[in-house]
């Protein structure tokens, strides 16, 4: 959800303000290289120095916003209150109203406090998890565990933590033999558990799903035993993780505690998440092109990217274990046991440059394996198109992700581009009407939506863009040409978000298509800049890359001067999906900012007329029993949304669990549905898949989905009703417009 654009021109002050201070900064910076701390200071004041000086709407920082970043910060650290006591946060409390004159004073001893203390007792909770789980667990207590942590107070002693845990640990195991049972009984079992992967260049993690393996059958008492194992096992590995990270870490906790009081969308990334946002927002990594994931204290393959050079090498396999790595003819360092980061950033490198990956093959044999470096693209990122025939019509569906754009080169790809490439090559399959996909899109680029909504329309308006002097900005869409002027349908959800709330508002002002979906969009409707924080300080410092600030600058509007900030865009049709009854989105955040107007912008919405097709749509879903069985399950997702007291008797949780799967049978029709509609890939992809079977095997899977998608079904039978309908398409009305001057 990050709408990120570049305001050098229009915001000159603003950014001669942030510019400015690096001479005011460079007084606080040690001559010589200091530990940890001084780093720390130092991130501190250009932090909040920014934050008060170039944010929107800056907060005060005083007792009462003191006493939010308190609140916030413990919560981060102890989400579940399984670490701290009452007497830790009696400790730290003395701190409450403290934090901002500590903010003035650069007095990092609360987070020294804190650190330390969570660093503790995290080691104490592994002694009691493990002594907990090493005895057999008596399943038969009528006993209850709680987990509203909110609505919690903390342990008031040890013992008492240690009963929470015990509870805890109690429910995990009865979880973990109610799926065993079930698989010993041939049922089949929904499970949440996921195996962890990183890229390999930006170790962004990927969910992968778990096979069920089959077991044998076995008794109670044995189930217990095994269930206790897995979750040691697992805890062992959480752990794991929890230990590689070190303090720069935990600091960037505290400062984001700080940080997000200003706005929800303001945050501090650190080297680290810098890299990983610019690889997110631009689609491309440089480095080998592999996932990996930690395995114990080893990094294993686990999936070659496509199209990189470790999959065109053919040496790499998934399953290798990296044992060693040199960068070109260096020595090569052992990476055995080290963090999973670290050794993803020993991978990565610029491209062209060498890498030796010393690996254990899957046979045991251990060979080195070299590898040039090259710009990696993520296929998952960019846009992607298919051809839907229903009937004897052929319709066009463009399912974009994210509005990507590389800033540091824009001759890279970018969705704009993209996009205008895949409505060609629709409207070369001669296309009766497209449908853009922006569902779960959470934004991007601002310019590549302004330009993206020109294909669809003649040159005007797109957005609106203010700052926090007031001043206004209204962004063009200059090129009169018209791609796309057919019928043309915008899928969204709760969680389509900034650039897609721009792009769906724009459409639905101009009446150039029709909004379907979600009642309302996430609702973000404010405008961010990464600045860094490294390139502020002109002058050389020890501290090397301090990362960057994600800084709220603006909000935008839409051209008729509403504001999508908390409200979203509302859909022309309301689509009945899981979260019907559930308020999701900004509205939803406390400290998101507020909704407010401004003056309309000067443009013309064409003539067109949906309701007919509106109307026709709402008639269908009020009929549809696939939309009555979800509507069904909303409901019933709500009813359960609260329920978070959980028996610790066997006999009694199973029961439960018994009446909520037999309810939620009903409901696996859902994902079963056939909308009875073809997808087929476009020419240019049919031709990749005769050297990328991967590719292939990922647009199936693709199609599959989509087969089973109500929505889409719902999305082509508009496009249907508006080719049939009266319209006036953006073509039709430049013919007009240009009659209209020759009379003249």
């Amino acid at each position: 959800m990050n709408t990120i654009w570049s305001f050098m021109k229009r915001n000159y002050k603003i950014i001669l303000l942030i510019l400015g201070v690096s001479t005011l900064l460079w007084s606080f910076i040690p001559k010589e290289p200091k530990e940890n701390p001084e780093k720390d200071q130092l991130l501190l004041e250009m932090i909040t120095y920014l934050l008060e000086k170039g944010h929107y709407d800056p907060v005060k920082i005083d007792d009462a916003f003191s006493k939010e970043v308190y609140k916030e910060y413990i919560k981060s650290l102890d989400p579940t209150k399984r670490f701290f006591t009452q007497a830790d946060i009696d400790e730290f409390a003395k701190y409450e109203l403290l934090i901002d004159d500590m903010i003035a004073l650069k007095d990092l001893s609360f987070f020294n406090l804190t650190h330390d203390r969570i660093v503790q007792r995290m080691k104490d909770a592994q002694g009691i998890y493990k002594d907990v789980l090493s005895k057999p667990f008596n399943l038969y207590t009528n006993e209850t565990f709680d987990a509203d942590y909110d609505k919690q107070a903390f342990s008031a002693d040890e013992e008492a933590l240690k009963k929470r845990w015990e509870k805890q640990l109690k429910l995990s195991v009865l979880s973990t033999i109610s799926d065993k049972i079930k698989l010993q009984d041939g049922e089949e079992v929904a499970t949440d558990e996921f195996e962890d992967e990183a890229n390999e260049d930006s170790y962004a993690p990927v969910k992968k799903k778990k096979e069920a393996a089959p077991v044998e059958k076995k008794s109670f008492e044995e189930l217990e035993v095994e269930a206790r194992e897995a979750t040691l096992k697992s805890l062992n590995e959480y752990f794991g993780f929890i230990d590689d990270l070190q303090r720069q870490d935990w600091f960037t906790i505290y400062i984001n505690s700080i940080v997000e009081r200003f706005d929800p969308h303001s945050s501090y990334l650190a080297p680290e998440d810098k890299e990983k946002f610019d690889a997110s927002m631009s689609g491309t990594i440089e480095g080998i092109g592999a996932k990996l994931q930690k395995k114990n204290d080893v990094t294993e393959i686990s999936e070659l990217i496509p199209g990189g050079p470790a999959w065109r090498g053919k040496e790499l396999e998934a399953g290798d274990i990296i044992l060693k790595v040199a960068q070109g003819n260096e020595e090569a360092v052992d990476v055995v046991g080290m963090r999973l980061e670290d050794v993803v950033k020993k991978i990565k490198g610029r491209k062209g440059s060498e890498v030796r990956l010393t690996v254990k093959k899957v046979d045991g044999t251990v060979v080195i394996i070299s590898i040039i470096r090259e710009i990696v693209e993520l296929e998952e990122t960019y846009a992607k198109s298919s051809i839907i025939v229903h009937g004897n019509q052929t319709y066009g569906l463009i399912q974009l992700p994210k509005f990507y754009i590389n800033f540091e080169n824009k001759d890279n790809r970018d969705a704009f581009k993209d996009v205008a490439k895949e409505v060609e090559r629709l409207k070369e399959q001669q296309v009766s009407g497209i449908i853009m996909d922006l569902r779960n899109n959470g934004g991007g680029s601002l310019q590549t939506v302004v330009d993206m909504a020109g294909l669809f329309i003649e040159q005007g308006p797109i957005v609106q863009v203010k700052s926090s002097k007031g001043k206004k900005d209204v962004l063009f869409d200059r090129d009169a040409k018209v791609q796309w002027d057919g019928p043309l349908v915008v899928m969204v959800n709760n969680f389509s978000a900034s650039a897609s709330e721009i792009f769906a508002a724009a459409i639905q002002d101009y009446k150039r298509g029709i909004i379907i979906g979600s009642k309302h969009t996430y609702g973000k409707g404010t405008v961010q800049n990464i600045i860094s924080l490294t390139d502020l300080l002109k002058a050389q410092q020890p501290y090397g890359d301090l990362g960057a600030l994600k800084l709220t600058l603006q909000k935008f509007y839409r051209i008729n001067g509403g504001s999508t900030q908390r409200e979203g865009v509302l859909s022309d049709v309301v689509l009945p999906d899981r979260f019907s009854y559930i308020d999701m989105g900004e509205r939803d955040i406390p400290n998101a900012m507020p909704w407010d107007k401004i003056d309309r912008a000067n443009y013309t919405p064409l003539k067109n007329d949906f309701q007919p097709a509106i109307s026709n749509s709402k008639k269908r879903i009020a009929t549809n029993q696939q939309f009555k069985l979800i509507t069904e399950n909303a409901q019933w997702i709500n009813e359960r949304k609260d329920e978070k007291v959980f028996s610790l008797n066997y006999d009694k949780y199973k029961l439960k669990q018994e009446q909520v799967e037999e309810k939620a049978k009903k409901f696996k029709a859902i994902s079963k549905y056939n909308n009875h509609l073809t997808f087929n890939s476009l020419p240019y992809e049919l031709e990749k898949f005769k050297n990328d079977t991967i590719l292939e095997n990922k647009r199936n899977r693709w199609h599959e989905t989509l087969a089973s998608d109500v929505y889409v079904e719902e999305a082509v039978n508009i496009l249907k009703d508006i080719h049939k309908g009266p319209r006036t398409t953006t073509g039709e009305l430049t013919v007009k417009k240009n009659k209209l001057a020759e009379k003249h």
